[in-house]
């Protein structure tokens, strides 16, 4: 599941992931929207944001870990301060990518996730 408020953003992140041989199984607007959608579906991994209205991602992430410990979720933002990075990875993130990104660095992080 692919999380951004941006649309421009979650659309290239789709790319990123179609051309890499990932299938999209969902994407969310907000953290609020991310976690109800997890509860219903549980995909393999969530590429998420931070700064987000509603629900920020880190506010997501701790949700979505509530409700399944085993969540394969990685950080994806522009604001790559230390605080936020510690907080995310504390939270149970597996990886934090900052904005903007190479789409091999997207890529190499998934893989070391969902070892196939």
């Amino acid at each position: 599941m692919v999380v951004d408020d941006a649309a421009f953003m979650r659309m290239m992140l789709k790319n990123i992931l179609t051309k890499g041989g990932y299938e999209i199984a969902d994407e969310a607007q907000d953290g609020q929207q991310a976690v109800e959608k997890y509860a219903g579906a549980s995909p393999d991994l969530v590429i998420m944001d931070i700064t987000m209205p509603n629900l920020d991602g880190i506010g997501a992430l701790k949700a979505i870990k509530k409700i399944d410990p085993g969540a394969k979720i990685i950080m994806c933002s522009a604001m790559g301060q230390e605080a936020m990075v510690v907080e995310a990875i504390k939270e149970g993130a597996m990886d934090f990518i900052v904005k903007p990104f190479q789409a091999d660095r997207l890529l190499a992080a998934i893989s070391r996730v969902l070892p196939e």
